[in-house]
């Protein structure tokens, strides 16, 4: 005879803990595309502050720390003269590039291109 179990169908709904611990990483703002920048190859902070257009030094300089502290990216100091300070990614960092390589085909395929703002809203006409 088969047991009884009852369980909350909602536990075998639960999404997985490693897409969670990495969207909760990636899915922040600017850090996929720190990422995809540093997997081309190393930069320096303000290489990687041009190539990421709107992104404050602030929040450049935040992410940039919250991802070398899940081992992804390391900081490096170029003793110069002048000192500089550039960022390569890790194995791990490095081991994400086929991942991002086919979410951008993905992006490519599957969503919309952004149209430029108009400033102007069409409202949609009953049909």
């Amino acid at each position: 005879m088969a047991a009884d179990v009852t369980h909350d169908s909602a536990a075998c709904k639960r999404v997985d803990q490693g897409i969670t611990r990495v969207f909760q990483l990636l899915g922040k703002r600017w850090s996929g595309p720190i990422v995809a920048v540093l997997v081309e190859q190393p930069a320096h902070f303000a290489d990687l502050r041009r190539a990421i257009p709107g992104i404050s030094e602030r929040m450049l300089s935040d992410r940039l720390a919250e991802l070398g502290a899940a081992g992804l990216v390391l900081r490096e100091v170029d003793e110069g003269p002048p000192l500089r300070v550039s960022y390569r990614l890790t194995g791990a960092g490095a081991a994400l590039e086929p991942a991002l390589r086919e979410l951008g085909e993905w992006a490519k395929a599957h969503l919309p291109d952004e149209q430029p703002c108009t400033g102007m809203e069409r409202e949609a006409q009953p049909g």
